[in-house]
């Protein structure tokens, strides 16, 4: 007879509570009167509906050895912007027809109150439908009936999955508050999991003990289980805002990845690869590694000028050039998947791994020192640093070196110039591969600052007008995004301006550095409008064109970072010629304000000189990234920002 014994258990959870709390889930989850009668929700009066209880509770059948979750939801509808959460999705894998997740014994039911009456309505089965959403994956939606402003709606339901390897995770956090919310795992001493806790709420309950001889096997065999309880109280809504990266990376949940598996028989399949083991399967895959080896005719592909450069930083930038522009990006984020160098070749269209892929080998063939870099992007979350996980990449990008100097490159956008990345690969790190001494963590950061440089020269006239030019000059991301707006539709890039300035007479429109590739965009125009005077006295606001007309920050509190991607900087600066029929009778107060540890600093500073007023304002942000605890200064530098742009007046009276 074989026994599995749970000696040890891995765990990554650390929380200040390791108490457990005596939950009757059955009376919890019952609606109440109180529950019926309330009408919002004190610690957030935001909110459109709550979570009043949550729980899930997994486990493996020693019927059929599958993984059951049953679920319990209780929300309250406070409002009509509510009524969303009575729309319900369960999401189900499937990688065959003889290998899928189910899901059963749905039961959901709307309670309302109608004066002294709880009026209960029940789901119709013939309202669940199923549909297929992907090639790996199909919903059951269903929609909670007769939902009313005050509704309290509840379901539950159990989902069937084959799939141990994908041990159900917890989401304690979502986009509505919660009151309570609590899972529960059973799990064999057969199977062992790394498990991590992200986010920055707290377990309020974290404890864990061993069931003794919970599964059976063949051959009288037996196995105990690591039975666990975790939950959090008062957890708030995650309410996303601008310069985050995917949600996925801060939202309070549980997650688990198999490490190993041990059968009855006292045979054990290691699931939890070292790099070196995943470095060797990707050397021999044939999206990849393969993919990288192939050779590929230089001469039918590349031009004599190019294949005879001796430069090599000329040549490495011809050759990317010419990828750029031959081949267009069909959009697939595809990297271990139907990438094919030949077909690429064939079609002028591919994904990204294809595209890559075809660069890093010319760039190879040219002699020039190159290595395939695994990514995640921003929107797809972090890949896990503690193990591989090759399935936490969904990008990859060129790292090149040449004559002493590293580039990362990516051939799928034609609007970058030679060592930019696409503003999506910006997420802090990736996996470098080196077939042969060995893959490694590398940096993705960006090391040039964007900038934006507005520079305006205005005139006084008699008739009670301002005229003059404007010059406009950005560098890096704003530079890429202003010169895909333009290329891709010159009039309406015009017409957008205008619209933009709509007070003003936009002429003499032009465009400078006009590369599609290049580095910088410049532009400039010029431009004619009036002004108002009051009692032979003129206010002006200095700032024809603001940086920000409102602060990107509202939170009352962020429980993530600000990730800008990128460090920039912004520039105005102006010259006012206030002529013979004006006199200055106030500038601005200069203004000298900085973020903590001089990682920001906003300027505005102005001077007269023979009947012309100089002012300039300068603003830098000296990180891309800044923890939480900076939220509350960043938010007040961007009100300061803003209010500078919005209420800086110079006053000029009439001689």
């Amino acid at each position: 007879m074989t026994r599995i014994i749970l000696c040890s258990f891995l765990f990554f959870i650390f929380s200040s509570a390791t108490f457990a709390q005596n939950t009757d889930n059955t009376s919890v989850f019952r609606v109440s009167l109180k529950d019926l009668k309330m009408t919002a929700y004190p610690q957030d009066s935001t909110a459109n509906a709550l979570v009043l209880y949550e729980s899930g509770k997994s486990y493996v059948s020693p019927s059929d050895y599958k993984l059951y979750t049953e679920e319990k939801h209780k929300i309250k509808i406070f409002n009509k912007e509510g009524f969303d959460h009575a729309n319900i999705t369960i999401n189900l894998y499937h990688s065959d027809r003889n290998s899928f997740e189910q899901v059963e014994d749905i039961i959901a039911t709307t309670y309302t109150l109608d004066g002294d009456q709880v009026i209960t309505t029940k789901l119709n089965k013939k309202d669940i439908h199923k549909i297929e959403y992907d090639e790996n994956h199909h919903l059951a939606k269903f929609t909670l009936p007769n939902v009313k402003v005050g509704s309290v709606i509840t379901y539950s339901y159990t989902t069937v999955s084959p799939f141990m390897f994908k041990y159900h995770g917890w989401e304690f956090q979502g986009d509505l508050p919660k009151l309570y919310s609590e899972y529960n795992a059973s799990i064999p001493a057969n199977w062992k999991y790394n498990i991590k806790l992200v986010g920055s709420e707290k377990l309020f309950v974290n404890e864990s003990d061993i069931k003794k001889d919970c599964l059976s096997g063949g051959n009288g065999g037996q196995a105990d289980c690591s039975v666990s309880k975790y939950a959090m109280k008062n957890i708030p809504a995650f309410i996303e805002e601008d310069y985050m990266t995917c949600k996925s990376n801060y939202l309070a949940r549980i997650d688990y990845e198999l490490q190993t598996f041990e059968d009855f028989r006292g045979i054990t399949s290691d699931y939890s690869k070292t790099w070196e083991t995943v470095d060797d399967e990707l050397k021999t895959d044939k999206n990849i590694g393969r993919q990288i080896l192939k050779s590929v005719d230089v001469e039918n592909l590349l031009s004599e000028d190019i294949i005879n450069e001796t430069n090599l930083s000329l040549k490495a930038k011809a050759i990317y050039d010419y990828v750029q522009e031959q081949y267009t990006w069909n959009g697939d984020y595809k990297i271990f998947r139907n990438v094919s160098v030949k077909e690429l070749i064939k079609e002028k269209s591919g994904n990204v791994s294809s595209i890559n892929i075809l660069l890093h080998n010319l760039l190879e063939t040219a002699g020039i020192s190159v290595k395939p870099v695994l990514l995640s992007t921003r929107n797809n979350g972090f890949a896990t640093k503690l193990y591989p996980v090759i399935s936490d990449f969904n990008y990859l990008i060129v790292q090149a070196e040449i004559n002493g100097k590293t580039y990362l490159l990516d051939a799928t956008d034609k609007y970058l110039y030679f060592g930019q990345l696409p503003f999506r690969c910006l997420n802090q790190y990736g996996r470098l591969l080196d077939f042969e001494n060995g893959s490694k963590w590398i940096d993705i950061n960006e090391e040039n600052t964007s900038s934006i440089l507005y520079s305006v020269s205005l005139q006084l006239n008699p008739d009670e007008t301002m005229s003059g030019d404007v010059k406009i000059k950005k560098t890096g991301y704003y530079a890429l995004n202003s010169k895909k707006d333009f290329f891709i539709n010159k009039s309406s890039y015009e017409s957008n301006l205008k619209n933009k300035l709509a007070d003003m007479e936009i002429s003499e429109f032009n465009v400078e550095d006009g590369d599609i590739n290049g580095m910088n965009f410049s532009e400039n125009f010029k431009l004619q409008y009036g002004f108002d005077q009051v009692q032979n006295s003129i206010y002006l606001n200095p700032f024809i064109i603001a940086f920000f007309n409102e602060n990107p920050f509202k939170l009352q509190e962020r429980t993530y970072p600000i990730d800008f991607g990128f460090k920039d900087s912004y520039l105005y600066i102006l010259k006012l010629n206030i002529g013979d029929n004006y006199n200055l009778v106030e500038l601005p107060d200069d203004i000298n304000v900085a973020l903590p540890n001089n990682s920001g600093r906003l300027n505005l500073s102005s001077k007269v000189f023979n009947n012309e007023v100089h002012m300039l304002m300068r603003l830098n942000f000296n990180s891309s990234f800044y923890p939480t605890e900076y939220y509350p200064y960043l938010k007040e530098f961007m009100n300061k920002i803003v209010n500078t742009q919005k209420n800086t007046m110079i006053l000029l009276q009439k001689s």
